[in-house]
């Protein structure tokens, strides 16, 4: 690689880590508009405490334990110490290519948001001190590991070992469906089912500001197209055509979801619309280095119309995921993991062939095993977890604070000013009657029942 090769490639990636640092407040507004008024701060202070945690964690050890040589050449997990501190970073590689401190720096964003990813499902009911020492805990015991085995590749000469699903198993994961979507959705699922359902369950606390939400979901589209574009890790062919994918299946995602969403209810929401745009970002994830523009639309429209379904799964089955991570992220992640078995395209950048393209039934499978295997690891570790931190500290918040929304009985501040002497300690009654708790009607109940 010579000298301006290289230092397009740099550029690109600084440009692609500024957008992938913009999902973190996009993350915040669209959680936290969907959340009642009361507790809109507490889910952006999950989203940036989940930040704040697992970057110092990364600076420390993370980035060795995801991208180091793999300990005893198994795949399985970084040496925590071989860039202990992140010092030795600060050296420019030997040879024109990326700054390894640029590369620590992109891929810090991918596991902090992954971890916030998590916050959405636990909404207006976990203590914020056992969300904090949760993130770090996943991030240290399931994020670092799942991400060596994914995004840690051999080296060329042999002396680097990577992760074994990158490298013995072959699967593709071009940005993160199995270690980011997957993983996150996964562990929503295991962290809800012991956390318990609100008080109000199935009705859910009416979304306080919808605009925000949408405002949200389009900050999380422009920091997309750093997190799977940037995934390329140079400038060029292959990051042109994994943009390309992304908005091709973000569209699709967004007219699928509306239109399941008009058959089944009567109309077409901004909520669905904000949904269905979310659930085709996280389904042409792992896909966009491997279909065509073709095949993103139907990753697109796929995710848009099963997450559609698949978010009133909770009601049935009775697992009160809050925000609908499970029925996006996981599911989301899953069929676009699987999707590539059947829809990879050998034109594409990732140059496989999938079973419509005559590759039979070789990468299919391997994208069932790379599913499986995360699904298995991340569950179990997790309720070990999340299990451990409920016997020890507790993880619920108390009953008075979830009914006084946790803005106020956690941080001590509302997230608008109402009146000219402000909200900051008022009473159980007082807060109801300024902040407009939302009733449960019996339209409410109905449509959750219907749901």
């Amino acid at each position: 690689m010579n000298e301006a090769v290289a230092a397009a490639d740099t550029a690109w990636i600084l440009a692609a880590f500024t957008a992938v640092s913009l999902m973190v407040p996009g993350l915040a507004m669209f959680y936290g508009g969907m959340v009642s008024v009361r507790n809109t701060l507490n889910m952006a202070m999950m989203t940036f405490g989940a930040f704040a945690v697992v970057g110092v964690l990364w600076i420390v050890f993370g980035y060795s334990a995801v991208l180091g040589n793999s300990l005893g050449g198994l795949g399985l997990l970084g040496d925590p110490l071989e860039f202990f501190g992140s010092s030795s970073l600060l050296e420019a590689p030997s040879e024109p290519g990326l700054p390894p401190a640029l590369v620590s720096g992109f891929q810090l964003l991918f596991a902090a948001i992954t971890v916030a990813l998590i916050s959405g499902a636990l909404a207006d009911r976990m203590k914020f001190g056992a969300w904090m020492l949760f993130a770090g805990l996943w991030a240290t015991f399931v994020y670092f590991p799942v991400a060596h085995w994914v995004f840690a590749f051999d080296s060329a000469d042999g002396s680097v070992i990577g992760g074994w699903i990158a490298n013995t198993l072959g699967a593709i994961d071009f940005a993160g469906g199995t270690a980011v979507h997957i993983n996150a959705g996964i562990a929503a699922l295991a962290v809800v089912l012991v956390l318990g359902t609100r008080k109000t369950f199935p009705v859910s606390p009416r979304p306080h500001s919808l605009p925000l939400t949408m405002l949200g979901a389009g900050i999380l589209l422009f920091g997309w197209f750093g997190f799977n574009g940037g995934s390329a890790l140079s400038a060029g062919n292959s990051a042109s055509v994994v943009i390309l994918n992304t908005v091709a299946a973000a569209c699709a995602g967004i007219c699928a979801w509306l239109a399941v969403e008009k058959l089944r209810e009567g109309r077409a929401t901004s909520l669905g619309a904000a949904s269905g745009l979310i659930a085709a970002l996280v389904a042409i994830t792992p896909a966009c280095g491997a279909v065509s523009p073709l095949g993103a639309l139907a990753v697109g429209a796929a995710a848009g119309a099963v997450c559609c379904f698949a978010v009133s799964w909770k009601y049935r089955l009775g697992y009160d995921d809050a925000l609908d991570v499970v029925g996006v992220h996981l599911v989301g992640g899953i069929l676009g993991t699987v999707l590539i078995g059947f829809l990879a395209d050998p034109a594409a950048p990732n140059g496989a062939a999938g079973l419509l393209y005559g590759g039979g039934f070789d990468v299919l499978w391997r994208q069932c095993v790379a599913v499986a295997a995360v699904l298995a690891y991340c569950f179990v570790v997790t309720l070990v977890i999340v299990l451990a931190l409920k016997k020890f500290m507790g993880i619920r918040a108390d009953q008075d604070s979830e009914y006084d929304g946790l803005d106020v009985s956690v941080h001590g501040e509302t997230a608008y000013v109402l009146d000219a002497v402000g909200l900051t300690g008022a009473s159980k009654h007082g807060a109801d009657a300024v902040l407009g708790a939302e009733a449960i009607t019996a339209e409410a109940v109905g449509d959750a029942a219907k749901a």
